[in-house]
């Protein structure tokens, strides 16, 4: 007969490790049973192996290979193997992390099968339900029975849609813990040396649908690109999602635009602490520069993190506005910021506490 498990952890994809990192740690000092199961969503090297290491994770328990295809592809295979395996380990509760589709496929399997399920980064909202993630954080949070959240903004986005407060525990970003814990690995000089950079530089990260996945947005994505790229140089660690369509855009034919293989956690923050901005899609990078102080420009017309806006250097940007927006950021004087409330170091540990205290 397998031993009972008091926890299991499901991650998948690159933005769920470094969230993952300080709670596993944290229970791990609490002598807390726990198994760590990678759904396989992100399978290759630079998108998920080399994490485990930089992050000092274990290697995962189980591995369940259900990357590749369509999102619902994904999430279907992901629960089916689920299933199986929570059969058997019967864990007394279930965390997921972030809002990819390991994370709603764990919660609605754990739903199903009676085992009561922490979400950790609950109650993001950005009131698009045309982005698969809004679709992953709402459902997630619907079927949970704790939940973890960053800010403030996320808790009253909970309680407004019915989640019973007892449930609800403000802890601060756990990715954060990961920035702070990791900050004097990040070498500037490293990686500008690697890349061959001179200052300034701007960085980009894209793989939103919404921007990469038809060939007409991906054609005025490249257009705006090169408009920032006739005044400062651009390093882009391309996401496999949107790759072929990007160059296929021509996004390499300028040559102020340096297109590189997706990085690793700690040469990713190296060259994005080195850099004079910051362009992205992602959620996470919008936390992590608000963190550094470097001023972000976020492609798109809205985010589920509105606290990086008002407590950071994060701004909403469109296509049309990029190119006069980063000229803005490059005349401007830097202000003074705040750092979000327990934005600390110390989330993974206040998680790790309320689920023991559960277990």
């Amino acid at each position: 007969m397998t031993e009972r498990t008091d926890l299991v952890h499901v991650a998948g994809a690159r933005p769920n490790f470094p969230k993952l990192a300080p709670v596993h740690r944290a229970l791990a000092n609490l002598d807390v049973s726990q198994k760590l199961v990678h759904t396989g969503q992100h399978f290759d090297e630079q998108m998920s192996g080399v994490f485990f290491r930089e992050l000092e994770l274990p290697e995962p328990d189980i591995n369940l290979g259900a990357g590749g295809g369509s999102g619902i592809q994904q999430i279907a295979r992901a629960m089916t193997e689920l299933e199986y395996l929570l059969t058997e380990l019967q864990p007394k509760w279930i965390v997921v992390y972030g809002d990819v589709n390991s994370t709603v496929a764990s919660a609605l399997v754990g739903a199903r099968m009676g085992i009561p399920v922490a979400h950790v980064e609950a109650g993001l909202r950005s009131f698009d339900r045309r982005m698969p993630e809004e679709i992953n954080r709402i459902v997630t949070d619907q079927i949970c029975d704790q939940h973890f959240a960053t800010s403030q903004d996320a808790v009253e986005h909970l309680l407004n849609e019915g989640v019973l407060e007892a449930g609800i525990h403000f802890v601060g970003n756990p990715m954060i813990d990961t920035l702070l814990r990791n900050h004097d690995r990040f070498d500037v000089s490293a990686i500008k040396r690697k890349f061959g950079l001179e200052e300034p530089y701007a960085v980009a990260t894209l793989h939103r649908p919404s921007n990469v996945d038809s060939s007409d947005d991906a054609r005025n994505i490249v257009g705006a690109l090169h408009s920032v790229a006739d005044v400062i140089e651009i390093v882009l660690p391309l996401h496999p999602r949107g790759r072929a369509r990007l160059l296929g855009a021509g996004l390499d034919d300028h040559a102020n635009v340096r297109v590189v293989d997706p990085l690793g956690y700690v040469d990713f923050m190296s060259l994005v602490r080195g850099s004079n901005v910051t362009i992205t899609d992602s959620g996470g990078v919008q936390e992590e520069t608000t963190i550094f102080g470097i001023p972000c420009l976020t492609l798109r017309e809205n985010t589920e993190r509105p606290v990086t806006i008002s407590h950071g250097t994060n701004r909403l940007v469109s296509r049309e506005s990029l190119g006069r927006a980063v000229g803005e950021v490059l005349a401007a004087v830097p202000q003074p910021r705040s750092v979000p409330p327990l934005w600390d170091g110390n989330a993974g540990s206040r998680i790790a506490v309320k689920l023991h205290q559960l277990l």
